[in-house]
């Protein structure tokens, strides 16, 4: 499956809401971020605390344009939670932080406006 994160790609397949459901999207706070200078491209590594019941998970993030490690801390971002992990040089990723591309490609994360409990699921 190509994934384009071109703002003028057409509209994906349609699916069935079943199979929205079984993408599980939750929300968490970030509350570590470490440097990742051996990726191939600019990335963050990224603890994010999901609640009591998913816990705190690591995620791999090319989100160096618009964000600095000071600025994430205690920022809530939403992230799939239930793909397997996915192994980045020598770190495990456990969770796709989400994020839209902006007018050049880089990646602008995505929050909730207001703050929501940890863990909640997306619907």
């Amino acid at each position: 499956m190509h994934v384009t994160h071109d703002h003028t790609a057409p509209i994906a397949e349609t699916v069935a809401f079943d199979d929205f459901l079984k993408i599980d999207i939750r929300i968490g706070t970030i509350v570590a971020v470490d440097p990742f200078p051996e990726a191939r491209k600019p990335a963050l590594k990224l603890t994010i605390d999901f609640g009591a019941v998913i816990g705190t998970k690591r995620s791999s993030a090319q989100i160096t344009e618009h964000y600095t490690a000071d600025a994430l801390i205690g920022r809530q971002v939403a992230a799939v939670v239930n793909f397997p992990p996915r192994q980045i040089g020598k770190f495990m990723s456990e969770v796709l932080t989400l994020g839209f591309p902006d007018e050049n490609g880089a990646v602008v994360l995505v929050a909730p406006d207001l703050h929501v409990p940890d863990g909640g699921r997306l619907f």
